[in-house]
């Protein structure tokens, strides 16, 4: 197969995954409506877990296929773009606020899974003192196990329930506008936007792979920057479109959530479904992400990330990627 038709593959992979992530979200979300779910417990689970559907698609497919690192570097390079790309170029468009809730409980929380996220696959190297000195080319340099997997997903579940707990507390009378539609049609939408998820997720791990033989690009790299740039779309076009409508007070909040999600649920199902082997090189970025997550609520605390900050954040994910790119 030539190298032009991996791209487009990919291509067609990537639309796949977004389109049919609209429609599983849509169909989701209306047929929760017609059983009378309230739009904010919609809004926390159906909505948010669907546009991490393009991410878990990819990095199932990836674990059960055995490419352990484009499912870790998909992870890895998506927190890093939503943190340092969606958020900076935001910022760069206008000055971000940031809510006191995302400061005070959901940026912590980020944190500490990053944190965990780093520590499951390190901690052998660490106390054995060989953190620093395992060549950076090691593949089977840590493991993300079953065990972290169920961790993460109870955390997850945890996380869920406080939320949906916290949204019925402090309910106000405001409903999410969600269409309603036919159940026929909601199941339509729900199978079709599935199906859509599940292809693009394997036309995006096989011609990936494709592509980073023929140029001989790592998976890691290739998950760390095209897949996790393509996986990322969806929350870099709605958070540069409110932004420029001057609504983006959501934007970190949006980010800090996704990055969540992509830890909790996509790293919970695919470690649950198959251990993960992971190299040297994901390690350090998990380092890195670890590091920048830290900058960037340190960042948030004066409740807002100005245009200055927000272009040095684009600046440190373009060296990030040249780094990765030259080791």
């Amino acid at each position: 197969m030539s190298t032009v038709l991996n791209f487009l593959l990919l291509v067609v992979g990537f639309v796949a995954l977004i389109k049919g992530a609209d429609m599983f979200v849509d169909g989701s979300a209306a047929l929760a409506k017609n059983f009378r779910v309230p739009g904010v417990i919609i809004g926390l689970t159906v909505v948010a877990m669907g546009t991490s559907a393009p991410e878990l698609a990819v990095s199932v497919s990836a674990a059960v296929k055995g490419s352990n690192a484009i499912a870790i570097s998909n992870v890895v390079g998506s927190n890093l773009f939503n943190m340092l790309v969606v958020l900076g170029v935001c910022a760069m468009i206008s000055t971000v606020p940031v809510d006191d809730a995302i400061i005070k409980r959901d940026f912590p929380f980020n944190i500490v899974i990053s944190i965990l996220m780093f520590l499951f696959p390190a901690l052998p190297l660490i106390t054995s003192g060989k953190l620093f000195s395992t060549p950076m080319d090691t593949e089977d340099a840590g493991k993300l196990s079953r065990v972290a997997g169920i961790v993460f997903l109870v955390f997850f579940v945890g996380y869920i329930a406080f939320l949906i707990y916290n949204a019925m507390k402090n309910k106000t009378g405001e409903e999410e506008d969600i269409k309603t539609m036919p159940y026929w049609k909601c199941a339509v939408f729900i199978l079709v936007g599935v199906g859509c998820i599940v292809a693009g997720g394997q036309l995006v791990v096989e011609n990936a792979k494709a592509i980073a033989r023929t140029f001989g690009m790592s998976e890691t790299l290739i998950g760390l920057t095209i897949i996790a740039f393509g996986t990322s779309l969806p929350e870099l076009v709605t958070s540069v479109v409110a932004a420029k409508k001057g609504e983006n007070g959501l934007a970190v909040g949006n980010v800090v959530g996704s990055n969540i999600f992509n830890i909790l649920l996509i790293l919970g199902v695919s470690a649950t479904i198959s251990p993960i082997t992971v190299n040297m090189a994901s390690i350090f970025d998990m380092g890195l992400l670890v590091i920048f997550t830290i900058i960037t609520y340190v960042i948030c605390f004066n409740k807002k990330v100005t245009r200055a900050e927000g272009a040095v954040m684009v600046l440190a994910y373009i060296a990030e990627v040249v780094f990765a790119a030259m080791r």
